[in-house]
């Protein structure tokens, strides 16, 4: 792993200053789980130095005044390789839809909210390397730091692998998180549309209940269970009671349709 000590030791050195307890830590966690975080993206990667890069948030080079060296430059390359994939793949999917419906469509699925949670289904954030103050915003709940580093990182798979590879690895973050639940492409509320159908045949009202809670108190992910008349009628996963409330409905209106 010499490739990473050296790469993050030059960047370090620029600054003449040491780097803190927590920095070294993450920059320990990247070195001995890089196998992991290929698992995580389901890719092998070639230029181990641009996926670093990629993984480094500017926070960590404030000292170096090398803003080039942060992420920020694979950011602005990302953001335009993921607008032209999921453009393709709404084209592509909704043949009826007009401009104006799909550029909606597009925004739902590129949003900041919606990359933090392409991000939290492969751990990114356990792998960004960032200043303490940093990390604190990120334990708080902002989504800022993982959701463009996961525009980073679509930009160091396009250039260590070409375009089909990314298109693939993109289309499939954007199929799981709609299958939880954890984006939404619709305007619909799912818990109103399951309340009325339930109300409309008899059923009562759907009774939600938290069954699980996992995870660290700043990134904890909940799954609620929906009843009908006494009856399990599906479960959802999300990063709050509401997101969570709103998968498990769409999962028992498809079981109910």
């Amino acid at each position: 792993m010499g490739w990473a000590r050296g790469f993050l030791s030059k960047l370090a050195g620029k600054s003449g200053q040491k780097s803190t307890d927590q920095e070294r830590e993450q920059t320990t966690l990247i070195l001995k789980n890089i196998r992991e975080f290929q698992r995580l993206i389901g890719y092998r990667i070639r230029n181990r130095e641009l996926f670093l890069q990629a993984l480094i948030h500017r926070s960590f080079l404030q000292r170096t005044h090398q803003p080039g060296r942060s992420n920020e430059r694979l950011e602005f390359l990302g953001d335009s390789i993921l607008n032209l994939i999921v453009g393709e793949y709404l084209y592509n999917r909704h043949p009826e839809a007009d401009e104006g419906e799909l550029t909606k469509l597009r925004s739902r699925l590129v949003n900041r909210k919606a990359l933090a949670a392409y991000a939290r289904d492969i751990d990114l954030s356990n792998f960004v390397i960032m200043s303490p103050s940093a990390a604190q915003s990120l334990g708080k709940g902002s989504d800022t730091i993982v959701a463009d580093t996961f525009e980073a990182l679509i930009a160091a798979m396009y250039l260590d692998g070409g375009y089909k590879v990314t298109k693939r690895f993109v289309e499939r973050q954007l199929l799981e998180a709609m299958e939880k639940g954890s984006v939404i492409t619709q305007d619909e509320n799912y818990k109103s549309m399951l309340l009325e159908y339930a109300q409309s045949r008899g059923l009562g009202v759907p009774r939600y209940t938290i069954v699980k809670e996992e995870g660290p108190d700043h990134d904890r992910t909940f799954t609620v269970e929906v009843m009908l008349n006494n009856q399990f009628r599906g479960s959802g996963t999300g990063k709050n009671k509401k997101e969570a409330e709103q998968a498990a409905a769409s999962k028992a209106l498809r079981a109910l349709l």
